[in-house]
């Protein structure tokens, strides 16, 4: 697997990233180690979890098979603080106190002594933004993180995060991203630009939509099945989303090979993307989008789906028109 420099950051990551949100939920341990050892055979090097994930199983699930499974560091190690909203004295939230207690969990859980790239997993307009880069300053001068990233934000927010962070700059953003939700081009893709930051996309296949899975209905073990995740996959089953699911699937069949190839190809290939972040419930859904690899789009079909699922750009993002 190819690597990337992550933003204008000496640390290089593969060009993919294997998720874990579904580890300690419908992933268990035996299926996570399979999936790492997956991941890390084909060249695989960024592996990302959060705090949240299944109330911190998940990072439980990836520190226990580092050392055991795969070296400590073969691994880009990332996580996320979602640092919960709270009654007590800190504040909760993006607050210097609530982070710092949320990076000392992720620490524990991981059973590591620092975390490559640790995130804030969103903005808290409740915290002014210096309080909240000054745990991310602490967090890398203390050395229990080495690199900073965000998540979430909106291309005013990443702006001014950027521009208020002192020597340990924000060197990514994690944001949804797909030829179903490409809003980020608005604002985010050029504020992440001008500043040097890293995209890492995630739901890069449309939160499984652009598989083609859901064509012909709502196959019974998929995530559209469950009482968990349904909600999160209708928002993408539109009439706009299956127009560019036909689109996806003609291209593959051209091509001879997936429609999870096509849609993973195209986003890992966009403008400041580094990294896909890609999860999976097991082993044979990684392996569809390890395949993908070694795709690339040529320039026609590439240039037919970014105009079967573009978005409207107006006043201000281009003035004068």
């Amino acid at each position: 697997m190819e690597s990337r420099h992550l933003g204008a950051s000496g640390l290089r990551v593969s060009r993919m990233a294997l998720g874990t949100m579904s580890w300690g939920t419908v992933t268990d341990a035996e299926e996570a180690a399979n999936q790492l050892a997956a991941f890390v055979d084909a060249g695989g090097t960024l592996v990302d979890t959060a705090d949240i994930y299944a109330d911190g199983e998940g990072e439980r699930i990836l520190g226990s098979l580092l050392g055991e499974l795969v070296p400590r560091d073969d691994i880009v190690l990332a996580t996320k603080a979602v640092a919960r909203r709270g009654s007590g004295p800190f504040g909760g939230g993006a607050s210097r106190g609530a982070l710092l207690s949320a990076l000392n969990g992720s620490l524990r859980r991981l059973g590591v002594e620092h975390i490559d790239l640790w995130q804030l997993h969103a903005w808290d307009s409740a915290v002014p933004i210096e309080e909240t880069l000054s745990a991310l300053d602490h967090a890398v001068s203390s050395g229990k993180v080495r690199y900073a990233g965000v998540c979430n934000y909106a291309g005013w927010q990443l702006a001014t995060a950027a521009a208020a962070t002192s020597d340990q700059r924000i060197i990514s953003t994690q944001a949804e991203y797909s030829l179903l939700e490409r809003g980020i081009e608005r604002e985010v893709v050029p504020a992440a630009a001008h500043h040097g930051i890293g995209l890492l996309p995630w739901a890069p296949l449309g939160r499984g939509v652009l598989t083609g899975k859901y064509r012909t209905g709502t196959p019974a073990d998929s995530r559209g099945a469950s009482t968990t995740y349904a909600g999160y996959v209708e928002q993408h089953r539109t009439e706009r989303a299956g127009r560019i699911v036909e689109a996806v699937v003609t291209a593959a069949d051209g091509l001879g090979t997936s429609p999870l190839a096509v849609a993973l190809a195209w986003v890992r290939d966009r403008p400041g993307v580094v990294a896909p972040v890609v999860g999976a419930r097991d082993t044979a859904q990684l392996s569809g989008s390890l395949a993908a690899e070694e795709l690339v789009l040529p320039s026609a079909i590439r240039s037919a789906l970014d105009d079967v699922s573009s978005i409207e750009f107006g006043y201000p993002e281009r003035w004068p028109s």
